[in-house]
């Protein structure tokens, strides 16, 4: 059985589209917080960026390095962030780097599951995907996180349906496909906005374009994309209305 779709966007292209949505948001929120729609039309940007991230999971050689770049970036907004407005709401590096906690431990837990492991340490396997997902919820009890604990998983519900290494069946070969991986996404996005309610509502703008996603990465090396644009943009923004609002 086959599902057939136009499969168009390559993920550096579902990039840049992540990236002018959340353009949009970023000046609705700082520049023009009157005009709604800018709002909505972000509500698209965190749901691209998020599956991207459960697909970075998947396909990166450096598990370490990817968590730690995440990380140390969130390390820098932050700091930027308290020191500049006094703020301590946690940036969305620090929601992503929660999130490939969590996916690298169901990684090992599916991994171990369906290999020739003991059935002990196969029931073991599943302890640091509790305790992640556990952490990830007090962390958000203590802390404002950008996009609050379903955000955090929400790159999990992605990540679910990818095939175990070095392993293969009928219906793992069948799951393991874009439309439901995206399926799951929306499971996500779901749980989000019954959370967050308000713009959240309009997060499911983001499935088209999840639907298009052809699995390749695109010629273009953007490894490094959204670490520096992200920052780079709200910068801009920010100067833009202090040269409006002086």
């Amino acid at each position: 059985m086959t599902l057939s779709r136009p499969a168009v966007l390559s993920g550096n292209m579902l990039k840049i589209i992540g990236a002018v949505f959340m353009v949009c948001d970023h000046i609705g929120m700082i520049l023009f917080p009157e005009l709604r729609i800018l709002r909505i039309l972000g509500r698209i940007a965190f749901p691209i960026f998020a599956f991207l991230i459960a697909e970075g999971c998947r396909y990166t050689k450096n598990k370490l390095r990817y968590l730690l770049t995440l990380f140390l970036c969130g390390v820098v907004c932050q700091t930027v962030y308290y020191f500049y407005g006094g703020s301590l709401q946690m940036c969305i590096f620090v929601t992503f780097s929660l999130s490939v906690l969590n996916i690298y431990a169901l990684q090992l837990f599916k991994n171990t599951i369906f290999s020739d492991a003991s059935p002990v340490k196969k029931i073991l396997s599943v302890l640091p995907f509790i305790a992640t997902l556990c952490g990830t919820w007090g962390l958000n009890m203590v802390l404002d996180i950008d996009y609050g604990f379903f955000g955090c998983i929400l790159p999990v519900f992605a990540a679910i349906l990818h095939t175990p290494k070095n392993y293969s069946s009928k219906a793992f070969d069948f799951l393991d496909r874009i439309p439901f991986h995206v399926l799951m996404t929306a499971i996500g996005l779901i749980l989000l906005a019954i959370r967050w309610k308000g713009t959240q509502v309009y997060a499911p703008l983001a499935i088209p374009f999840l639907l298009l996603y052809s699995g390749k990465r695109g010629k273009l090396k953007m490894k490094y994309f959204f670490y520096i644009f992200y920052p780079a943009h709200l910068v801009l923004i920010e100067l833009v209305g202090m040269v409006i609002y002086m």
